[in-house]
């Protein structure tokens, strides 16, 4: 590892916007919050599948991605994130790194010509360029290749030092925050700007759920001049440096970006979140005073309450059908960050009960609004084993669990039903209207038909109450060949009798002197029935068919 980028990683590890750092003694606060992995259990993502997921979405630059094949085809479009335009985000690059090409040392001059090869098949604003594990290790010096690329190419090749062993994910999306900061932001100015340019950071357009918010703030007159990075251009974020203010989605992610633009730029920002509908009106609210003492027009609080207003009657009208379907059910809520809160606030509001919610990377101040809405912590955990999952679903009586695709099969396993709730998700929740989506994809799930049938015993474990008719048998049987009885008669099956209960009339004729149905052949075994018999289950056994399996044919 380089020694600027040790610099980098101490940097971003003392992090003052950070409260739980800030409280951490000196020694501990140089280490981050990454913690030791659990034997057994999954890893989660690397740094360079941060920092990818965290630039992904800025959908007009070509990602290319310096390593080996398995490291694109792995992160490749491992996120929802939708494009209104472009669609370069979702193509891969790779530089495609050989044993050769490690051992003979030509990875810098692999990734110069790859980079030629992009920007003239490509024409794109800018090139993203990330190095991951085998470049790190070996020496290549990406910072140096996009340097010369960019003199000789005119076209921006940024560096995105982010190697997988450097950290975790959330330390790989800090490092992107990074890059963008030293090499993008502050590089284009815009051709105007109003007292109503903001920034929205840490945001990724999941599922098009930036396009559920975009419309409110359009009709208050609100530009997001700035996007890290939902449905982002590359000069989008080059302008952020001139918006009035920031609103940072996930802290847990970018909070590096959102202070350093404060530092550099005095651009003020707060935390918020568009999920349910008091969150969503708290953000707008506090997003309009902010822009108003930044200088913007007074009248934009008062048109602020007026379109929240109309929004909250509307959508409250909307939700009040589903209302009754799923109020009183009880969610087990495991995802994390901002969502560890945000999520339980909405489903509180449709009146359902959240019985625990995971806040695995959530801040400090995540969880204490956590504790603000339950009421206490006695409801929060970490990291949970599947196995502690599908104890408390099933100690708890949960009616619902809400996560990432990973704790799907728990919920199948518990015979319960799964809300995707994560970054992979198909359907938008954010904003007003999200709000619908949520409800009706909570009511498609948990009243679903099938839940109840699948819980109900299976028909042949529920003894009968009442009687069965067993046709008579016809025919040979296809497996075996044997030929019906030519004597065979319909079989009267009377639930509740015992095993020795047989009829005397359901006498069965033994043949060449054999004692017992075990003797005798199953072919040779010729019943007696002058009337319809009454058997048992027990008796029912002794039939010939039970031997020859002809109910099976």
């Amino acid at each position: 590892m380089s020694d600027a980028l040790k610099s980098k990683i101490a940097d971003v590890f003392d992090e003052p916007g950070c409260d739980h750092n800030v409280n951490k003694e000196e020694r501990q606060r140089k280490k981050g919050c990454a913690k030791p992995l659990t034997p057994g259990a999954a890893a989660g993502g690397c740094a360079f599948d941060g920092a990818k997921i965290a630039l992904q979405p800025i959908v007009d630059v070509a990602h290319l991605v310096h390593a080996p094949l398995a490291c694109e085809g792995n992160g490749w479009d491992n996120r929802g994130a939708a494009s209104s335009g472009s669609e370069r985000y979702r193509t891969g690059f790779t530089t495609d790194l050989t044993e050769l090409d490690i051992v003979m040392g030509h990875g810098e001059r692999k990734l110069y010509r790859a980079l030629r090869e992009v920007i003239e098949a490509e024409q794109p604003p800018a090139v993203f360029v990330y190095a991951t594990c085998v470049p790190a290790l070996i020496g290549d010096d990406i910072h140096a290749v996009c340097k010369a690329a960019t003199q000789t190419f005119g076209t921006p090749c940024i560096p995105v030092n982010a190697p997988g062993f450097v950290g975790s994910k959330n330390l790989g999306n800090k490092l992107a925050g990074e890059a963008m900061l030293d090499h993008v932001i502050g590089t284009v100015e815009p051709a105007e700007t109003t007292p109503y340019d903001i920034n929205i950071v840490g945001d990724y357009n999941l599922s098009g759920e930036l396009w559920q918010v975009k419309p409110l703030l359009d009709r208050l007159g609100i530009r997001i001049l700035g996007s890290l990075a939902a449905d982002a251009r590359y000069k989008q974020v080059a302008m952020m440096h001139r918006a009035k203010v920031t609103m940072m989605v996930c802290s847990k992610a970018l909070i590096n970006v959102a202070r350093k633009l404060e530092e550099r730029y005095g651009i003020p920002y707060f935390e918020g979140s568009f999920y349910g509908i008091s969150d969503t009106s708290e953000a707008l609210r506090t997003m309009c005073r902010m822009l108003v003492e930044r200088g913007a027009d007074a009248a934009l609080l008062d048109r602020c309450e007026a379109l929240i207003a109309e929004e909250e009657a509307a959508i409250w009208a909307q939700l009040e059908p589903f209302r009754p379907r799923v109020a009183g059910r009880r969610v087990l809520l495991y995802t994390g960050g901002h969502k560890s809160w945000s999520v339980v606030a909405a489903l509180q509001e449709l009146g359902m009960e959240v019985i625990g919610t995971s806040v695995r990377k959530a801040t400090e101040e995540d969880k204490g609004r956590v504790v603000e809405i339950m009421g206490d912590d006695k409801h929060m955990f970490d990291n949970m084993a599947p196995k502690d999952m599908y104890r408390l679903l099933k100690e708890a009586g949960a009616d619902l669990l809400m996560s990432g695709g990973r704790s799907q099969f728990v919920a199948l396993k518990a015979k319960m039903p799964w809300v995707d709730v994560n970054q992979e998700k198909h359907e938008p929740y954010a904003g007003y209207m999200g709000m619908v989506d949520l409800l009706r994809a909570i009511d498609r799930a948990v009243n679903n038909p099938m839940w109840e049938e699948l819980r109900s015993p299976a028909p042949w474990d529920t003894p009968l109450e009442q009687g069965a008719i067993l046709p008579a048998h016809r025919g040979a049987c296809p497996v075996t060949g044997v030929p019906a009885a030519a004597t065979a008669r319909p079989v009267t099956y009377a639930p509740g009798e015992a095993a020795g209960d047989l009829p005397p009339h359901a006498a069965t004729v033994m043949p060449n002197g054999a004692a017992s149905l075990a003797e005798a052949p199953p072919s040779s075994v010729t019943p007696s029935f002058p009337t319809s018999p009454t058997l048992s289950p027990a008796a029912l056994s002794a039939l010939p068919s039970s031997t020859t399996d002809f109910e099976d044919c």
